[in-house]
């Protein structure tokens, strides 16, 4: 059946896409690349492991720092003019980590393209959503194929770059991508419209959140190595003070909490913060199983994990016709299902051993569950809020997930630690993180169930009480 002329998407719309994702590909393949060379820029830096790992997690200190800062500079400066000063200064940024000489150099450069990434993800969300309109799910899945594909070229990239040229050059080839993405941004990206009604910044709110953001995400990451938890402690501190000063303050808050008044959004950012987390875990776990437990290299584990990412590309371009023809619960949970099924048979060889068909088979299976469970679920939370509040919302949902990956890769950290001490064996002691792994698929599963079964658009907005034109909402309608 042929879309209706209601349902294509206008024809620069599409340019604007393609625009807008140059962001979130560039931020993905710089971190890839940086991680895997790190050791060699170490060596290169002449500095200490505990040094060259602020290079890492500097940059996502500084991510967490600017995410609440999203919808009031949204609302200030407006979504063009943002995104062209968040991308200038990341391709700057990229500038000074390629012409830094020591390590506290680059990692102050690297702060400042944390700084800039940090609002980027969010940004290139709420553009894409309002140039989407009822097609959100189909977008989001041909958009995502290409960051996809940024974390499996990266490796081969970075190999290439540090056996013909130096480190720096590991930076500097974002120089090319970044001027010529903002020199189309600023030819194809609608102008920006004037606000309506600005929002007055709240200060207080940003002291309290943003450090309890970091302090959380570097609690957690403390924690999961038997760190000091008194910075976890902290943070959990201050996002609470934060919530109180929310409730308080309502609409004028830097997040508007009475999001989560509205079931299908709490549910569907429920679902992003724990299909993150499991996703996250999943990448911690199974790395650590193939090369500890089952003692296989580091280049075998690498090849076996690619199946893992082959199965999500068969799976993005999908999302539109799978939503379109089987709803967004069904297609969530078949998402989450797979996860489940493709993790069954790491804990069979939890008991027996390594296999190499079962092994690709399953990450292979799994590929394809995460990608059919984050993009209809984040299509869901963003279509449940009013237009005027997308920007919020992104943000809201970038936080939750976010911190989903650090808090469950933690919980499965500890697991993995306190099954070592009581295993006498290698692989026989990643039992229990598997069983863990798979309990928590079955709390996402039993979280989307309440998913809304259906994305729709308002046709008719002219009726009072209603959302605002071209609000997007979702009707919950019978299976």
């Amino acid at each position: 059946m042929s879309r209706t002329h209601s349902e294509r998407l206008e024809p620069g719309a599409w340019k604007i896409i393609a625009v807008v994702i140059l962001g979130p590909f560039m931020s993905q393949m710089d971190s890839t690349i940086v991680n895997v060379s790190l050791s060699v820029i170490k060596q290169e830096l002449h500095a200490s492991i505990a040094s060259a790992q602020w290079v890492i997690s500097g940059y996502l200190l500084a991510l967490a720092l600017m995410l609440p800062l999203n919808s009031w500079l949204v609302a200030r400066l407006g979504e063009k003019r943002l995104y062209l000063v968040c991308f200038s200064s990341f391709t700057l940024a990229s500038f000074l980590c390629g012409a830094a000489t020591t390590m506290p150099q680059l990692i102050g450069a690297r702060l400042i393209q944390g700084m800039a990434g940090g609002l980027l993800a969010p940004l290139t969300q709420l553009m894409i959503t309002r140039v989407a309109g009822r097609q959100l799910a189909r977008v989001f899945g041909y958009a995502a194929v290409p960051i996809l594909l940024a974390p499996l070229a990266g490796p081969i990239l970075a190999g290439i770059i540090l056996k013909y040229l130096g480190w720096p050059w590991l930076f500097y080839v974002n120089l090319p991508v970044g001027i010529l993405a903002v020199a189309l941004a600023a030819w194809i990206l609608p102008r920006d419209n004037p606000a309506t009604q600005k929002r007055p910044f709240d200060l207080a709110g940003f002291l309290i959140i943003s450090p309890g953001l970091v302090c959380l995400l570097y609690g957690l990451e403390q924690s999961s190595h038997q760190g000091d938890i008194r910075v976890l402690i902290l943070g959990l501190v201050l996002l609470g003070a934060f919530i109180r000063h929310a409730h308080r303050k309502k609409s004028k808050a830097l997040i508007d909490i009475e999001l989560f008044k509205i079931r299908d959004f709490l549910t569907a950012a429920t679902t992003q913060f724990l299909a993150f987390g499991i996703m996250y875990g999943g990448q911690f776990l199974i790395p650590l199983f193939l090369t500890t437990g089952c003692n296989l290299t580091a280049t075998q584990t690498g090849w076996i994990l690619g199946s893992m990412g082959a199965g999500m590309l068969c799976v993005y371009p999908c999302m539109g016709y799978l939503t379109d023809r089987f709803g967004c619960r069904a297609v969530v949970s078949g998402g989450v299902l797979l996860n489940f099924l493709g993790t069954l048979p790491f804990l069979w060889m939890a008991f027996g051993g390594f296999s190499m068909v079962p092994a690709l088979i399953g990450l292979f299976v799994r590929g394809m569950g995460q990608g059919a469970t984050g993009i209809p679920s984040i299509a869901a939370a963003y279509a449940s809020v009013p237009r005027e509040k997308l920007s919020l919302a992104t943000m809201a949902v970038n936080i939750l997930q976010r911190l989903g990956g650090p808090t469950i890769t933690t919980v499965i950290a500890i697991t993995v630690s306190l099954s070592a001490n009581v295993s006498s064996s290698s692989v026989h002691a990643f039992l229990i993180p598997f069983a863990a792994l798979i309990m928590l698929q079955l709390l996402v599963l039993a979280s989307t169930s309440r998913l809304p079964v259906r994305i729709h658009q308002d046709a008719d907005s002219s009726k009072a009480p209603g959302p605002a034109p071209g609000q997007l909402t979702i009707r919950p309608e019978s299976v």
